[in-house]
């Protein structure tokens, strides 16, 4: 939610916004202007709402596609075992505030209208900040993100006094199978307007099963599932943490390969090594010696062999998901995030000769690495 286009009054009631601003919020202000906003991948639409007369000159409103769509996410999910009884954006915004996260404030839920009036974080993402930017200035950047990322895992990975919706689902085998089918379906054959043949498809999907076996055995952490450069938003000195409402349990390495190996930015190798060295020792200062050693956070070969594995996973589905979202949401913008994000798969699957055989059977259908 970034750039800003025309004014928008039929979509919503103005007037009701006018009201709830006077009469809902922890503040009282007068609605001076309804911009709408660019929005992301989902159903939901964005404004931003200028205001007069208020302590803040902003704030953002986020539309609901359905105020009942709540009940399920736009992600594939694993272990939800009750009904869901809370918008999950709410849910997982108590939790994290509880933690101490940079996410915005709630001002007020309109459950009625489906609307959420939001703390504004700015319309500057880290990716924007850091295009063009120097390279100290990319790296001071992510060394903040690093941090926050260190401050999400080892703070929200505690319980809180509302119940969290994040630890009742979890990245599994199906799970993790579910996504690398969702990339041989859209990624493979919807892209290339063919199947795989078998021949391909056997060994692959034995390979994306060893994968996932091995991705599921590790120790999990609250996982914000989309930290990346588009979902962290540079607000002055400060750097705001958005679109967290998939939130899940996963693996330590999950978050961090979504924000190193970006699918919208292609951040320097060394810059990588550093920045993974001090996730490794933000991450170390607060945990246990024996949990250090479940997240092999002790032995930095075998850290990087996991943080790679797991951006291959994360980087095959997010390939699949761009087509997905061009063939069944009509909005083709992400199309042109593919070849960088299968760059970084193939760079990882030569690295490993255990992987050689996946990236043998995969080739063929990926124009970008013929």
């Amino acid at each position: 939610m970034t750039s800003q286009t025309s004014l928008s009054s039929t979509a919503l009631d103005l007037s009701r916004l006018s009201s709830t601003l006077r009469k809902h919020l922890p503040f009282t202000a007068e609605l001076e202007q309804c911009v709408s906003l660019a929005g992301d991948a989902s159903n939901r639409r964005y404004y931003r709402l200028h205001l007069s007369m208020a302590p803040v000159s902003s704030l953002i409103l986020m539309q609901l596609a359905d105020p009942e769509g709540f009940k399920a996410s736009e992600e594939a999910v694993s272990g939800v075992g009750s009904e869901i009884a809370e918008l999950p954006f709410i849910n997982i915004l108590k939790h994290l505030k509880a933690h101490g996260a940079s996410v915005p404030s709630l001002y007020f839920y309109d459950e009625s209208a489906g609307l959420l009036y939001l703390e504004d974080f700015g319309d500057v993402t880290l990716a924007q900040a850091c295009h063009g930017a120097p390279l100290q200035v990319v790296e001071r950047l992510y060394r903040q993100a690093i941090d926050q990322l260190v401050h999400l895992h080892v703070g929200a990975s505690q319980p809180s006094a509302s119940a969290c919706l994040a630890f009742t689902r979890s990245f599994d085998v199906s799970l993790y199978m579910w996504e690398f089918d969702h990339f041989l379906e859209y990624g493979i054959a919807a892209r290339q307007g063919r199947p795989m043949c078998s021949d391909d498809c056997v060994p692959i999907c034995e390979e994306f099963q060893k994968m996932a076996d091995w991705l599921t055995s590790q120790p999990q952490v609250f996982t914000h599932r989309d930290y990346h450069s588009r979902n962290l938003m540079v607000d002055g000195e400060r750097l705001g943490i958005i679109d967290f409402q998939d939130a899940l349990m996963g693996p330590v390495t999950y978050d961090l390969a979504s924000l190193l190996r970006d699918s919208y930015i292609a951040l320097d190798e060394s810059l990588i090594d550093r920045l993974i060295a001090r996730y490794v020792e933000g991450m170390r200062q607060n945990l246990s010696l024996r949990q250090q050693t479940a997240m092999l956070l002790h032995d930095p070969e075998a850290f990087r062999r996991l943080f790679d594995f797991t951006s291959i996973q994360r980087n095959l589905k997010a390939a699949g998901r761009f087509v997905y979202i061009d063939r069944v949401k009509g909005n083709p913008s992400f199309l042109a995030s593919i070849p960088q994000t299968l760059k970084n798969v193939r760079a990882n699957l030569e690295k490993y000769p255990q992987l050689h055989r996946l990236l043998t059977h995969l080739s063929p259908y990926i124009p970008e690495w013929q």
